[in-house]
């Protein structure tokens, strides 16, 4: 008898410590998600600080966004939208003929532009394929800046900066109009690659123009395949920032921006890139950084002079350069090395790694064969997301390197060309096919939703003043909520 009660006893008192073991894990979870949810809060709020984002921002003045940074905050999109029921569709605009520009928002009005031929839908071929052919427009097209109403979609003014034929042809996924305007509030500037750069101010007046010359972007091992230029021009402060990376002569200029006047210009031994530049400010030095396949580098914004340059990247360079947490991240996924480096800020001198370096100095990460072709990435909270062409995204711990997770987005036969945005704690994903994936931003991947735009998007989204802006192939979309049958 004694014998059971000892048993019964020991049994209970098992028992007992299992249960406490359980609450007190529960609790341990419980406390840690808090942590992490607390941690990728701060992380948030330090890069919006950084990128200084003003809550519920209405601007988004070039390429995305602020620093091509791509996020915003204090937004409250809607999770989901319905194109054919039009629900939170606030308007769709039709913008005539063909680009790949994204949108540009100042206040109450967005910027885009479109280069226009005789064919009502210009040939696309959009997917995942090898072949990279150009395609032959032997006939005139009218190179378009358009400004729309932002509560109403409204064409508010349209201007042909230049008719002609296109002096270099397109690949078959691209444009004759894939740079996107950049704004101050004052000036527009409008890139045509070379068919020009156009400077208007707010109302439409043409103020400057500038002829840059024979711009041949496309295969660096066969010239005469061409594909259309790519890079997007920056304002900063008083200048103009432009990357000419070409088949014959490539360089980087500053161009006054009251005038188009050159104040600089650093000539580059590099094949056809087509990312934007990047403006970092420092503490000691305000520096343009740019990718590249042989001269990823930086450059004195107020002299041209070079800072830092690393050898190394992919032989078709298309994402532009990110900031975040100290670092400058440059991917490409194109050719043998398809990188990611995450270099330090304070860089100085040839940063090339040496043969078998996964570090140096000013390198702190990199990551061989793991790089993006076309996507540009970004940096949200704590993390380094990079989406390939083919969906797969991976998620970094930025400052480390670290891989956190490796999830496919989209379907099977999904393919991406645009860069991904964020705001309030969500990342978009847009496929070439116009479905846009709603992804949680942290250590998990979980999709929130999947919105269909029923038409081909090759142009990054932008977001402003609670408003998501999404091009087509054939329209402008603003996706938000409406409150009281108005904006």
């Amino acid at each position: 008898m004694k014998k059971k009660v000892r048993v019964f006893i020991l049994f209970f008192v098992l028992l007992l410590f299992f249960v406490f073991c359980a609450k007190n894990r529960e609790q341990e979870q419980k406390m840690s998600a808090q942590q992490s949810l607390k941690q990728e809060k701060s992380g948030i709020e330090e890069i919006e600080e950084e990128y200084k984002v003003p809550p519920g921002a209405k601007n988004w003045p070039s390429f995305r966004g602020v620093r091509a940074a791509g996020i915003a905050h204090d937004q409250d999109i809607p999770l989901k939208w319905d194109v054919k029921k039009g629900i939170n569709i606030l308007w769709k605009t039709p913008i005539p003929g063909l680009g790949h520009s994204s949108p540009v928002v100042w206040k109450d009005r967005v910027f885009i532009t479109t280069a226009v031929g005789k064919a009502d839908k210009p040939y696309l071929k959009v997917g995942l394929y090898g072949e990279s052919p150009d395609n032959p427009e032997n006939f005139i097209h009218h190179f378009r800046v358009y400004c729309i109403n932002r509560k109403t979609g409204q064409i508010t003014w349209e201007k042909t900066a230049h008719s002609g034929i296109p002096q270099v042809k397109r690949h078959i996924k691209s444009s004759h109009a894939n740079c996107s305007i950049a704004t101050d509030g004052r000036h527009l500037v409008a890139f045509f690659g070379s068919e020009g750069l156009y400077c208007y101010n707010m109302e439409g007046k043409l103020l400057w123009k500038k002829d840059l010359g024979y711009l041949n972007s496309g295969a660096f091992d066969a010239p005469k395949i061409q594909w259309g230029f790519g890079s997007s021009p920056i304002i900063y402060k008083d200048r103009v920032i432009i990357l000419c990376d070409v088949n014959n002569q490539s360089f980087i200029a500053a161009l006054n921006v009251e005038n188009g006047y050159e104040i600089w210009r650093t000539l580059r031994d590099e094949n056809p890139t087509w990312g934007t530049p990047t403006i970092h400010e420092g503490r000691d030095r305000i520096q343009v950084i740019v990718n590249g396949y042989k001269h990823i580098g930086a450059y004195e914004v107020n002299s041209g002079k070079e800072l830092w340059k690393l050898k190394g990247g992919g032989d078709v360079p298309v994402p532009t350069p990110v900031t975040g947490h100290g670092l400058v991240f440059i991917t490409n996924g194109h050719g043998r090395l398809r990188p990611i480096y995450a270099i330090r800020l304070d860089a100085k001198g040839d940063i090339t790694l040496s043969k078998g370096e996964t570090s140096n100095e000013f390198v702190t990460w990199f990551k061989p064969r793991r790089g993006a072709y076309q996507p540009t990435p970004i940096v949200y909270g704590s993390y380094l997301y990079v989406i390939k062409n083919n969906g797969l995204l991976s998620c970094y711990q930025a400052k480390t390197g670290e891989e956190v997770y490796r999830e496919r987005v989209g379907g099977d036969n999904s393919a991406f060309t645009t860069s991904p945005v964020a705001a309030d704690g969500k990342l978009y994903f847009t496929d070439e096919y116009g479905n846009i994936s709603i992804v949680k931003a942290g250590p998990r991947y979980q999709c929130l939703a999947t919105n269909r735009m029923h038409e081909v998007c090759l142009a990054s989204p932008a977001i402003s003043g609670q408003m998501l802006f999404i091009r087509t192939s054939e329209h402008l979309y603003a996706i938000g909520k409406k409150v009281n049958g108005a904006l």
